[in-house]
């Protein structure tokens, strides 16, 4: 009898693939290959004959998932490659500063891992450190008025927070 599958968690995933995704169904134990279109999982393992667990190949669009053994094909299920978010800053700490700058500025939201620059209006942050993905301490450049302060990882520019020099 040919495998059946019943389920993908999750059914999406980044483009960069890399990502772990859960199969359910039955008649899936001898597995030898599951596909994500006409590309192989970078690796997967039968947990048992109902679950397999497969790393998702890099790719784009919706593709068909299937898995293939001794006993035939499966059917598909629609996997769906996703862009990542760009980030988002949700609030700045503290939201001014001093006009020769020098000062610590918490910037606080998501998507902020992967940081490539921090800007404070046109000018690159001084220094800035990636805490995690929900903050970074960037150390402000002089300047003067309020700019918006953004953000540039590989997913895109943030959303700009307004950063006031005194």
């Amino acid at each position: 009898m040919s495998p059946i599958l019943l389920a993908l968690v999750p059914s999406q995933g980044p483009t960069t693939g890399g990502n772990p995704v859960l199969l359910v169904g039955t008649g899936l134990t001898g597995a030898t290959a599951v596909l994500f279109g006409t590309t192989p999982a970078l690796s997967f393992t039968v947990q048992f004959d109902g679950a397999i667990t497969a790393v998702a190949p890099p790719g784009t669009g919706t593709v068909p998932v299937k898995v293939v053994t001794p006993a035939g094909t499966s059917n598909t299920l629609s996997y769906t490659y996703q862009l990542p978010a760009p980030p988002t800053i949700l609030a700045l700490v503290p939201p001014i500063g001093l006009a020769v700058g020098g000062l610590p500025v918490l910037i606080v939201g998501h998507g902020l891992s992967g940081a490539t620059a921090v800007l404070f209006g046109t000018t690159p942050a001084t220094n800035f450190t990636v805490l995690g993905d929900g903050a970074i301490l960037a150390v402000s450049p002089p300047g003067t008025g309020t700019v918006p302060v953004t953000v540039i990882t590989p997913a895109g520019t943030s959303n700009g927070a307004s950063y006031t020099y005194l």
